[in-house]
């Protein structure tokens, strides 16, 4: 067991909040399987996107600057392009996020970077999912 895994395991254990950037209604959607996974587990979830009103029956918000001030995020979870996933750190760091987990496929290594410089723990191309399943079971 490596210590990253160790470090996942601790963050599993201690967030509550999920915020879901990219979080789609469309049941066919890794972001919406993942999502319904995670709340099944026990997790608030908090979508974020500008095209839904409400996902899994949580508000939905246009983006994570529209969140409440008062529902403190414990992870940022990221479905989009890499090339978007800049202004999403961006917003997680005004936020004070604690973590930020980019899903398979979603590398920003300068990103994660500057997240890491802000003191957040990033988890990048990790599928939330299935390390809970390894990790939490």
């Amino acid at each position: 067991m490596s210590s990253h895994d160790d470090a996942i395991r601790d963050l599993l254990s201690s967030a509550k909040i999920i915020a879901v950037v990219g979080l789609s209604s469309k049941r066919a959607r890794a972001s919406f399987g993942v999502s319904r996974y995670m709340q099944a587990a026990g997790y608030r979830i908090i979508p974020v996107n500008p095209n839904e009103s409400e996902v899994l029956g949580e508000k939905a918000y246009a983006d994570l600057d529209a969140i409440p001030k008062d529902v403190k995020i414990d992870v940022v979870n990221i479905f989009r392009r890499p090339e978007e996933v800049s202004e999403v750190v961006e917003a997680a760091i005004r936020l004070g996020a604690p973590a930020i987990w980019m899903q398979e496929g979603v590398i920003h290594e300068e990103s994660a970077a500057a997240a890491r410089k802000a003191g957040i723990f990033v988890v990048m191309d990790r599928c939330l999912l299935k390390d809970h399943q390894r990790l939490m079971r």
